[in-house]
């Protein structure tokens, strides 16, 4: 009898033994359950059957866009009276077979994610939305055929399984496109189209963009932010005003602003303070004034001008981009997608839209009935209550 006893396997043979046996193998050689009628089930079940054994991949996607007629990016369940960018492309993505259309109803089920919430009227050169989908055959030319010329879907690139194109995304830069009128000075400039902006006046307009450098606290430049809460403190890396140009016989320049993270109307009030400012409106010291607790009254201008430029994945490409099995976030091959789609959609429905519908010149006669003195008035009478201007209610 102990001539019969066999001595243990080894500890690790014995676990490489029971992994064989719990996924399958008999003997040394994986045996597939059922493999010949799997096989047969797959080759005689339709294309969405078929799609349903595929395993989905995370992925983010390069998306551009023209805001205007949209009620921003974000989706709207239940509410099919404001349209929005997002229900454009969960359409686009479910008629393409992308993904099932339950996952259309529930974002969640797809790990949808947006780098930016664009409000209504913003448009995006650079948006980066991450995502599950099946990733069948010319997906790019599948999805882009579902979608209206003014959206479209520039790039793609595989990411990691946890990846959330919100919580990596490092900084986001915006461009906001302006006529040079609205620097023009309400006392000795003219208000129209013949206005061109002077050397000394965009030095002057750049020296206060540079003041929002570095961290402050913005909580007057949204809503429903107090001025002690955390979040209203915000880090702007860079904001600057580009050369003017002349488009269609009207001289337009561009603000260039790139922060960690912005919050609602944040960018369209620090512009819409600045102008204010140099349109002789308001005093200079209302800026610092702005980043104090007491409540300012920050005009907000126009949503039209607002472009997301390009959203910045910088620790996620040190860290993944060059391990041999991710790219890297970066869409410099894209560049002349992104480009022409500025120059064929966005540029010209800014430029369009304001030779037609004059928003920035209506919102310019606003500014008068700004009170940029409120913080003054309400330290000296504390029950007075700062005036909002018509339209101008977040």
């Amino acid at each position: 009898m102990a001539g019969n006893v066999q001595a243990p396997a080894p500890v690790g043979a014995a676990r490489e033994q029971d992994r064989k046996a719990r996924s399958g193998w008999q003997g040394g050689a994986r045996v597939w359950e059922d493999a010949e009628q799997q096989a047969k089930k797959l080759r005689s079940s339709p294309d969405g059957e078929l799609q349903r054994k595929l395993p989905k991949r995370k992925i983010v996607l390069l998306m551009a866009y023209s805001g205007k007629g949209y009620h921003g990016m974000q989706r709207n369940l239940g509410s099919s009276q404001f349209k929005t960018i997002e229900d454009d492309l969960v359409s686009a993505l479910v008629r393409s077979g992308c993904i099932p259309e339950n996952h259309g109803e529930d974002m969640r089920k797809m790990s949808f994610q947006r780098c930016a919430r664009t409000d209504k009227g913003v448009s995006a050169a650079g948006q980066v939305v991450s995502l599950k989908v099946w990733l069948i055959d010319d997906i790019l030319e599948k999805i882009n055929s579902h979608l209206p010329p003014h959206i479209r879907i520039l790039g793609l690139k595989r990411v990691t399984g946890g990846f959330n194109s919100k919580n990596k995304c490092d900084a986001r830069t915006y461009f906001y496109m302006l006529p040079t009128f609205a620097f023009a000075h309400k006392d000795h400039d003219v208000q129209d189209e013949s206005y061109r902006l002077s050397a000394e006046t965009l030095l002057r307009v750049n020296r206060l963009l540079a003041c929002y450098k570095g961290t402050h606290n913005f909580h007057n430049f949204t809503s429903q932010k107090g001025p002690r809460e955390a979040s209203a403190r915000r880090y702007v890396l860079d904001m600057f005003c580009e050369e003017p140009f002349v488009r269609d016989g009207m001289e337009f320049a561009v603000i260039k602003v790139k922060g960690q993270s912005f919050m609602t109307h944040q960018i369209r009030k620090m512009v819409g303070l600045v102008v204010a400012i140099v349109k002789g409106y308001a005093p200079e010291s209302v800026l610092e004034r702005s980043w104090g607790e007491a409540k300012v009254d920050v005009p907000k201008a126009p949503g039209l001008g607002l472009v997301l430029e390009r959203v910045h994945f910088e620790k996620y490409n040190q860290r993944f981009g060059n391990d041999g099995l991710h790219e890297p976030l970066d869409w410099s091959r894209e560049e002349a997608g992104v480009t022409a789609f500025k120059e064929q959609h966005i540029y010209p429905t800014i430029i369009s839209t304001e030779r037609h519908e004059r928003s920035m010149a209506q919102w310019l006669s606003t500014l008068p009935v700004h009170d940029f003195n409120a913080t003054a008035h309400a330290a000296a009478c504390p029950d007075a209550k700062v005036p909002s201007p018509p339209g101008d209610s977040d």
